[in-house]
């Protein structure tokens, strides 16, 4: 049966950006696993699948329709044990989701900050207009505003990825000498500040860019291939 993986892009269906749907593409390429990816824009979601899901990664497996990233490795996970695993055990799944916690209350705003505007840039005219009215009423602020903090933000960066520097300093990987589905949920995160901005605003020298670096060397590069 084939894999087909709904992500989401801009413009450039080349560059698809979500870090939710960068998780599930590292996930399947450590899992071995040969997909389709179909990356759509914001306002298109909603229509495939028969409506199946308002947001992505939408994952398709035969019959099978799956949403959201942590359930989509979940499935993985189930489905294709005799492939890599994931998460290493029962441990490595909760271990998993408070990666998850720190990724999206901590990493995520701080990113949001960087490249919200950027993001509003890479998207159509219907896009862009979908995308403003929303994380505008969520902001409290315009995009614009955004932008005019964005140097500030950027400095900001490093002081959020702290427990990822600690953790570095005993091992190569969160999952420890090779990665696990935790080491792609903060890698998400930062591809998608790679791809919407062009880097990762790391100084030379910085274990979390280390460690970035490695992981866009896995898989055969499978993170290089989208500028």
């Amino acid at each position: 049966m084939s894999l087909t993986l709904y992500s989401l892009c801009g413009t450039d269906p080349n560059r698809p950006f979500s870090p939710h749907c960068w998780k599930i593409v590292m996930a399947l390429h450590h899992k071995g696993l040969s997909f389709e990816e179909r990356p759509l824009p914001f306002t298109e979601i909603p229509k495939a699948e028969q409506g199946f899901s308002k947001t992505v990664p939408i994952l398709r497996d035969g019959d099978q329709l799956i949403s959201d990233s942590f359930k989509i490795a979940l499935y993985l996970e189930d489905a294709y044990p005799d492939h890599p695993s994931l998460f290493g055990g029962e441990g490595g799944k909760a271990a998993a989701r408070l990666v998850e916690g720190y990724s999206q209350t901590m990493v995520h705003p701080a990113i949001t900050r960087i490249a919200v505007y950027d993001i509003h840039q890479m998207l159509g005219p219907v896009d862009q207009d979908y995308f403003r009215t929303t994380r505008e009423v969520y902001l409290g602020k315009s995009l614009e505003a955004m932008h005019a903090e964005r140097e500030a933000a950027i400095a900001a960066l490093p002081a959020q990825l702290k427990p990822l520097r600690h953790m570095l300093g005993f091992q190569p990987f969160i999952g420890g000498q090779s990665p696990l589905f935790a080491d792609y949920i903060l890698f998400g995160a930062l591809q998608w500040l790679r791809i919407t901005t062009g880097s990762i605003h790391l100084p030379d020298g910085d274990p979390v860019l280390g460690w970035f670096e490695r992981c866009l060397e896995l898989h055969d590069g499978a993170g290089r291939l989208v500028a």
